[in-house]
């Protein structure tokens, strides 16, 4: 679990689960104010798409503020890099009116915090902080409320300022949130409640404050699902098949049962072993002698799109105006069209890692996952426990991506677990990493569109499949407009993918955005017009036409007709209401095919910016992801049987690919707050691809834009 500066011990040795009493809650926490709450009393809709649950209307469910004055925020979100540590607390001292570093957080017990529906799609600061502030911004006039009661001064008399009230005509008249607390519990609510700060009003949020988890991470002092250790705990490996699909036929455990300190357990097609080092368990493993009937391999990497092209499932008509014969009669130039993504893995630093102890009829997990309370419901019903006896803690997580939405290490933990009846840590190696990821899908995007005589867009025809309808609603003026969605991004039991898929950063905004932004520049150019007057020509959007200005001004953008042989390319588009324009500089070694990128210029609106150096960072950092999957990333495969099993041939960004980044923010404080940590990324394999029609004449309309698929093209 991630503390912050927290040190009461009970926050990391307290392993005991069930439901909490009152008393039993103040004892764990210690001496402080207390704000009680309902977990399950909701906003009256669900933001988070969780099944009716929604985030708690009760702002005591958030912070804790103890008699020192220190104040803890309590949030289900969870810490993977991308700093909502830092936002997070900033966005509650600003309501609360208290200094940033009085601020530690509790992310992702089930336990203590709210409930979350995960966190995922850059939602954090869009759909958590201003529940959070709204907390905030309640608990302080409440206090504010008890203050008054107590220096007998009137409300309008009284100002806060780092935590302590004080009355505006007499300064020596004044007291604190902790001392107002004196470790009593209070219940109080508000029957109007208070308005948020305007952005102008900011003293906190808009700094670039730093994150409290830094320290922590660059000395090797932060705590992963790694790193817990407990009294007894075992160490346990399952058998993995050697494909997906695959059936056990015969299994000989005779070998591993020789190892001194190894146990084998084994319930049906579930085998494996545990051992006081992690090494013993994984000498037993290598021992144990399986044979499996093996599924026919159908499909490749080579094979797969025409494959999900034969079995399409049902369509669902996302956007539908105008009328398409109609802007097809319009039309004096017309363009088909087909784009291509491959799996691509989440390849995170960090591998799925979880400890479980079940005792009874409870159970404590420390798991790195993106979903905590999704977790607890599934190893509750694994285990046939209610949720309430079952608590999920999430340490830091090394990187998530989507891919820790999954928790298949946590329930081969939670199984070893029961079945020892001792506390029992699963951490996938490199290879089960890779075997057992959910990836990104391979997905295909089918695009007839056509411009009139004056090259505006008049019809626009849009089919995805297996990618999920996210970010392909068409945003340029077109008044003729179909787009229509064919399966999503998860792909489970009776899928056609060969292997479980999932999201991926952005899921379906990459390949949709991959699509849309090429064929912007296939129009373009067919039409003799420079990229950025023909998107700009094409756009109504005051909000999207200031992003890309202000992209174009900090980039120097230059109109000329694309190939112009500059190596320019750029993209624009709406991620979940964060506006993008992005442009790149590259250069093409044309005997080898190989892409060196130079500069790329992200301009970004998302609204009030929390914590300009956390976007920043933020933007550096799905920009420097997305190479990977721009230029090399592709998960190999033969059937069921996965190729790629490590980083000697599965191929993630290098540090001679990152170039030259350029982050403009553009502060936006009359919108709400959205999310920055995925728009960067998304937009990578059009802004690439791109630059490399521009460079070199070779338009590629399929994913990665290997040296080998250029070469071919030139």
């Amino acid at each position: 679990m991630t503390t912050g500066d927290i040190t009461n011990p009970a926050f990391e040795e307290d392993s005991s689960v069930g439901a909490l009493g009152r008393r039993d809650f103040i004892r764990l926490l210690g001496p402080g104010l207390y704000l009680f709450f309902s977990i399950e009393e909701a906003f009256p809709f669900d933001q988070e798409g969780g099944g009716g649950r929604g985030y708690p209307a009760d702002f005591n469910a958030y912070l804790r503020i103890a008699e020192d004055g220190r104040v803890t925020c309590f949030t289900g979100k969870i810490e993977m890099g991308q700093g909502i540590i830092a936002a997070l607390a900033q966005m509650l001292a600003e309501e609360l009116e208290v200094s940033y570093n009085s601020v530690s957080v509790v992310l992702g017990d089930t336990r203590l915090c709210p409930w979350d529906g995960g966190t995922n799609g850059s939602r954090s600061v869009k759909y958590f902080g201003p529940a959070l502030r709204a907390a905030g911004a309640e608990a302080r006039e409440v206090l504010i409320q008890m203050a008054a009661e107590q220096l007998q001064v009137p409300r309008d008399r009284l100002t806060v300022k780092d935590g302590v009230v004080s009355d505006r005509t007499n300064a020596a008249k004044k007291i604190s949130y902790g001392a107002l607390a004196k470790g009593k519990t209070i219940e109080r609510h508000l029957e109007q409640k208070p308005a948020l700060k305007a952005p102008a009003a900011f003293t906190v949020c808009g700094k670039s404050l730093p994150r409290v988890d830094a320290p922590e991470k660059v000395t090797g002092k932060a705590k992963y699902a790694g790193d817990i250790r407990l009294p007894g705990m075992l160490y346990g490996r399952v058998l993995k098949p050697p494909a997906h699909g695959a059936k056990l036929k015969k299994v000989d455990v005779s070998a591993a049962k020789a190892i001194d300190g190894a146990r084998i357990l084994q319930e049906g097609d579930f085998v494996a072993v545990v051992h006081p080092l992690p090494d013993g368990a994984e000498k037993a493993l290598s021992l144990i002698k399986a044979e499996y009937d093996l599924p026919e391999a159908k499909v490749d990497e080579k094979t797969i799109h025409e494959h999900l092209l034969n079995i399409p499932p049902r369509e669902t008509v996302v956007e539908n105006r105008g009328d398409l014969s109609k802007g097809r009669e319009l039309s004096v130039l017309k363009f088909e069209e087909s784009y291509y993504t491959p799996y691509v893995a989440h390849a995170p630093m960090e591998t799925h890692t979880a400890v479980a102890q079940v005792e009874g009829d409870s159970a404590t997990l420390w798991i790195g996952t993106q979903r905590p309370f999704g977790a607890q419901d599934e190893i509750a019903k694994l285990l046939g426990l209610s949720p309430s006896k079952v608590r999920v803690i999430t340490p830091y997580v090394g990187g998530g991506y989507g891919g820790k939405s999954q928790i298949g290490q946590a329930v081969q933990a939670a199984r070893l677990s029961k079945m020892t009846g001792s506390p029992v840590q699963v951490f996938y190696t490199r290879e089960e990493e890779f075997f057992y990821d959910t990836f990104m899908p391979a997905a295909i995007v089918k695009i007839s569109s056509g411009l009139n005589a004056s090259n505006q867009i008049v019809f626009w025809d849009y089919r995805v499949l297996f990618a999920g309808e996210r970010s392909s609603q068409n945003y340029y003026d077109v008044p003729h407009v179909r787009t229509a969605s064919s399966g999503g991004f998860s792909g489970g039991s009776g899928s056609p993918h060969p292997f479980g898929t999932g999201a991926w950063r952005g899921p379906g905004s990459n390949t949709n955005i991959f699509a849309r932004e090429s064929h912007m520049d296939v129009m373009a150019a067919r039409a003799g017009m420079d990229p950025m007057e023909f998107r700009l020509k094409n756009l109504v959007d005051k909000r999207m036409i200031r992003v890309i200005t202000a992209a174009g001004e900090k980039f120097g953008w230059k109109p000329a007709k694309a190939p112009s042989g500059r190596g320019f390319g750029m993209v624009c588009f709406d991620y979940l209401g964060t506006y993008v324009a992005a442009m790149a500089e590259v250069k093409v070694d044309k005997s080898s095919g190989k892409i060196q990128v130079v500069r790329v210029v992200h301009a970004q609106d998302m609204g009030p910016v929390i914590n300009p150096e956390g976007a920043r960072m933020q933007i550096e950092g799905g920009i420097t992801m997305g190479l990977g999957y721009c230029l090399s990333e592709e998960i190999h495969f033969n059937g069921g049987e996965i190729k790629n099993l490590n980083f000697d041939d599965y191929v993630i960004t290098h540090f001679s690919w990152v170039p030259s980044i350029e982050a403009v923010l553009i502060d936006n404080p009359d919108m709400p707050p959205s999310g920055g940590g995925e728009p960067p990324i998304v937009g990578m394999g059009a802004l690439i691809a791109n630059a490399l029609f521009d460079a070199t004449r070779v338009r590629l309309n399929r994913l990665p834009l290997t040296p080998e698929r250029i070469k071919a093209k030139l």
